[in-house]
């Protein structure tokens, strides 16, 4: 009968073990900072997948049963949709689990300094402006790297496109002109 009825102690553990790998991911998640999140290499993967099998036997323990992996599960979603609650409601939360976009570009400059802090190199900031319809640096006003590892890049006025409604609130403007030219005639 032993074998029947689990206790509730390796329960409770099973997702105590969840929640302080689930924090100890997020921490060191958050030291490999952002550019870790912006470009994936195969290394990374490699890192990612060891990790994954490193962290599997932390959070299960010798608990390999439907029940514990049950718990293990709840736990780790449960844990994630609390953070991710806390992160929608609190600036705090957001600036230290999240942190803060870097500067990387301004006024068509690379800002080295921020460059060697987030171990980018310029040929990433040149495809970054490449993939978002840019043809060079000193196109770009202003570009940071978010939190989340995506590069953000604002064009000089002078770069920016005109959208078909640019163009016709001028011709509407041109329009509205020749008629009260038309009229003072």
């Amino acid at each position: 009968m032993e074998g029947h009825v689990r206790p509730a102690g390796p329960l409770v553990e099973s997702a105590l073990r969840v929640v302080l790998v689930y924090a100890l991911m997020v921490v060191l998640v958050r030291l490999g900072g952002k550019r870790g999140l912006a470009t994936m290499n195969t290394l990374d993967f490699v890192v990612v997948f060891l990790l994954a099998g490193v962290v599997e036997n932390a959070t299960i323990g010798e608990d390999t049963s439907v029940l514990g992996a049950a718990v293990s599960a709840v736990t780790l979603v449960a844990a994630s949709r609390a953070v991710r609650r806390l992160l929608d409601t609190s600036p705090l939360a957001q600036r230290i689990l999240e942190g803060r976009p870097t500067t990387v570009i301004e006024h068509g400059h690379v800002v080295q300094a921020a460059l060697r802090k987030l171990g980018l190199r310029t040929s990433e900031l040149d495809h970054a402006i490449r993939s978002q319809h840019g043809d060079n640096l000193e196109e770009i006003e202003h570009g940071e790297l978010t939190p989340s590892g995506r590069f953000v890049l604002t064009l000089k006025p002078d770069e920016q496109s005109s959208t078909k409604a640019d163009i016709a609130a001028l011709e509407r403007r041109l329009k509205h002109i020749e008629a009260m030219m038309s009229a003072e005639r």
